[in-house]
């Protein structure tokens, strides 16, 4: 700007003495029309838009383990721009709310009122004692089954409250609870009590920042190879680790029912602590020093050790290390033992993981993972080995007497399930082997019950619920798996037309699933699985009256080297074959697949209702376009060949097989077609314009575009920029700016936490486009994180997006 400035004076005099005022004037004109910056206030978009965002959000449906209780929870809306401009710190890789003592997340997750229905009288009832303006998370039930434990976060604490079915009324039993770092609160062993974080009563003032700087910061490394990705917020000086010891040391206390307390053991940043099955011991995790200034706090060092329940040390187990030079792999793991955990079918014994291959998975191993274990008094020079796998052990499920041991391996995406005896040491069975990303063969996630993995019987028979990916799109089932000779029983499954899914089954005969359709939207069912007798149990009405009519369909075309790809589309209502084609809006995030076959396998449903968060692109079907939504964007790198290697062509080829496709349709106009994409769509979006000359606009949102700022790895990509560097320079759209011709709108949240996706990156390629004359506006918005949550930022965003495609795509000059 000061050399602009410089020019502008010096070409100033020099057309006053030449007399060319005109001339100066036009100058002047374009000048401050090419630099300009603009101070908006909020704007709305059009009203069939801001209906759609003021809309009621889905409720969600949590059950007893028993089956008893039905709790329906209504979240609130947006958030109001006040209530996130409350005070973030950002420290070691977390976000919290110092006032309130609590980490602050993208999505809130917190309900604004619920009801409570008896399953066996059909009753239905509020709490009362629930203060104005509650903010339920976390809801806990209680192992009595009669109740449950939540917090209520307002805007000035972070409560614990009880909730007793029985009386049909909830009471406070805590004030100050440290949510800001793992699980802030369990039920003790019986739901007699609670084991609670809190804030530590004496902690005094918050630390002063130093007035005067006592000396630099140093960090040092000595020749060890020590990559790490691109993090944010992370410590940065010592007081800096202050403030993290300050604000995340809690003491734990346990909150009798009867409102009687008392402290356990020491306080400290605690990672995670659990009861033993017998509810005699506790295995505690705190982190410990050194920290580190390049990694997260989920990278420190923690001091594993066990506990008696009333805080009293038993046995310092382990510390691990800081895990600052892993090897930039997604497989790769910490030496030495990690992820202790009890074992859930026996009184008291821990487990946890070693790798035989040191955590390195470039180095030749047997074996990857293993699974060992000890019992009272825990020993770990007495442990045991249980399992030897041959991928990392990512699960493990504990039946009876036998457990099931999930594992992959993310390089070439395998994955398998075995059967063992951990009493012997010895592998019953393989289950399952398969690779991750094959939908059409996930058998689903097995079905948790009060003690671990849910039984049919004795026998060995367990169950799962899974999407169900077919070629006809998602069906959602409920299977029971008799494990010994491997016999697969369909409980439930979706039925054609319909989108059907499990919300809850215990194996008492009945099936809860929410049934919605591409024009009825989603309300809660049962049917008994004897008598298929089928009930409804919610009634809520349509939130979107107005896409009632629209048009919607599951779209399945060809890429040019045969791959198969699926989108969803939306047309206006009043769209009919003959029609004008119309203006489109394609939006779309790539994704990585080593094979073919499970690239081009159908994802999603015709047959969901949609449900419009703020990534969706579907509010513009109300403004005349024709919109396509999760449109495919597979990046497939086969055998020895990364994805990444080919990802500009393949993201060229997706598009122009889907344009191709709807133009030949006849609903969409070739000449106005916009892309636009968050996050890694963002990144998409600016490489299609940039490289292609298919899209008439794009918007991108929150994207990384220079992919030399996270040098050690983004998204699926493993290598460094060191070991992939013509792949790193050919990915950043950064490079190419000067080709990017097509208008661009870019949208970052000013508090974007996202690994990589810093709002440098939205700055540095509005500056390059900008310098080469290209067509680009840059929005940032205050308070907002990598997605955005105040109803103003997202108001906003959708107005600058309205006003865009108006603009540029809509009414497109020929």
């Amino acid at each position: 700007m000061e050399m602009q400035r410089d020019f502008i004076r010096i070409y100033t005099l020099k057309m006053r003495r030449s007399g060319a005022s005109c001339l100066w004037l036009l100058l002047l004109s374009l000048a401050q029309g090419a630099f300009a910056q603009q101070n908006l206030k909020y704007q709305l978009p059009p009203q069939s838009i801001v209906d759609l965002v003021d809309a009621p959000r889905p409720a969600a449906y949590l059950f007893s383990t028993d089956g008893h209780w039905l709790m329906i929870l209504h979240p609130p809306g947006y958030e109001s721009i006040e209530q996130v401009a409350q005070p973030i710190l950002g420290i070691a890789g977390l976000r919290i709310n110092p006032i309130t003592n609590t980490w602050v997340a993208e999505v809130a997750d917190t309900y604004q009122s619920a009801t409570v229905r008896d399953l066996t009288t059909g009753e239905e009832f509020s709490l009362a004692g629930l203060p104005e303006g509650v903010q339920i998370a976390d809801v806990k039930w209680s192992p009595k089954g009669n109740g449950i434990a939540f917090l209520n976060k307002s805007l000035h604490d972070t409560e614990l409250w009880v909730a007793d079915f029985g009386q049909r009324s909830a009471r406070k039993m805590l004030s100050g609870v440290n949510d800001t770092y793992g699980e802030s609160f369990q039920w003790a062993k019986g739901g007699d009590a609670l084991l609670v974080r809190q804030v530590i009563q004496q902690r005094g003032p918050v630390p002063p920042a130093p007035a005067v700087p006592e000396g630099p910061v140093v960090q040092e490394n000595l020749g060890g190879i020590a990559p790490a990705r691109t993090y944010q917020n992370l410590l940065a000086n010592a007081y800096d680790e202050e403030l993290m010891e300050y604000y995340l040391s809690a003491q734990l206390v346990e909150v009798g029912l009867d409102g009687t307390t008392r402290n356990i053991g020491d306080p400290g940043i605690f990672e995670r602590v659990s009861f033993s099955p017998n509810g005699k011991y506790l295995l505690v995790e705190k982190v410990v020093r050194p920290y580190s200034y390049v990694v997260p706090i989920s990278s420190f060092p923690t001091a594993v050790s066990i506990w008696s329940a009333d805080g009293t040390p038993v046995k310092a187990l382990y510390t691990t290390p800081l895990a600052d030079n892993l090897p930039p792999s997604f497989d790769a793991v910490i030496a030495g033992p990690r992820n202790f955990a009890w074992q859930k079918n026996v009184d008291a014994t821990v487990t946890w993981l070693e790798a035989p291959d040191q955590g390195n998975p470039d180095q030749e191993a047997a074996f990857r993972d293993e699974l060992f274990a000890v019992g009272e008094p825990f020993d770990m020079g007495a442990k045991k080995k249980i399992y030897a796998a041959n991928y990392r052990i990512r699960s493990v499920y504990w039946g009876e007497d036998w457990a099931i041991v999930s594992e992959n391996w993310r390089k070439d995406r395998s994955t398998k399930l075995t059967l063992i005896d951990p009493a012997s040491a010895k592998v019953v069975k393989t289950l399952s082997t398969r690779k991750s990303e094959d939908t059409y063969t996930d058998p689903g996630d097995f079905i948790i019950g009060s003690k671990g993995l849910l039984l049919a019987d004795k026998t060995g028979s367990v169950f799962t619920k899974g999407l169900g990916a077919s070629p006809e799109g998602d069906r959602p089932f409920v299977l029971k798996w008799k494990l010994d000779d491997g016999k697969v029983d369909t409980l439930f499954k979706s039925q054609r037309g319909y989108y059907e899914e499990p919300a809850f089954f215990n194996n008492d005969d009945v099936v809860y699933f929410t049934r919605e359709s591409s024009t009825a939207s989603p309300n809660l069912f049962a049917v008994t699985l004897k008598g298929k007798k089928e009930s409804q149990l919610t009634n809520f009405p349509d939130p979107y009256p107005s896409l009632k009519s629209v048009q919607k369909q599951l779209l399945s075309y060809p890429r040019k080297d045969g791959l198969t790809l699926s989108a969803t589309l939306y047309l206006p209502a009043d769209f009919k074959k003959g029609d004008a084609p119309l203006p489109v809006l394609i939006w779309a995030y790539p994704r990585e697949f080593k094979t073919k076959e499970a690239a081009g396998q159908v994802k999603g449903s015709a047959h969901r209702y949609p449900v419009l968060a703020f990534r969706s692109p579907v509010y513009w079907v109300t403004r005349g376009y024709a919109v396509l939504d999760q449109a495919d964007m597979p990046i497939v790198g086969e055998g020895d060949n990364e994805p990444n290697d080919t990802f500009i062509q393949q993201i060229e080829d997706n598009a122009r097989a889907l344009i191709d496709y709807v133009v030949d349709m006849g609903v969409a106009d070739r000449n106005r077609i916009a892309v636009g994409g968050h996050s890694y769509g963002a990144f998409m979006t600016a490489n299609l314009l940039a490289h292609t000359d298919l899209f008439a606009a794009g918007i991108a949102r929150s994207g990384a575009y220079n992919r030399t700022l996270t040098p050690f790895g983004f998204q699926g990509e493993a290598r460094t920029y060191w070991q992939a560097k013509d792949v790193y320079d050919a990915m950043s759209p950064f490079t190419y700016a000067s080709q990017i011709k097509a208008p661009l709108l870019m949208t970052h949240g000013m508090d974007d936490e996202n690994s990589g996706t810093f709002p440098i990156q939205s700055e540095r390629l509005y500056a390059a486009i900008k310098g080469h004359g290209g067509v680009v506006r840059l929005v940032l918005l205050p308070k907002e994180f990598h997605g955005y949550r105040s109803r103003e930022g997202v108001l906003h965003t959708f107005w600058e997006q309205d006003q865009w495609l108006e603009n540029y795509v809509k009414n497109k000059e020929k």
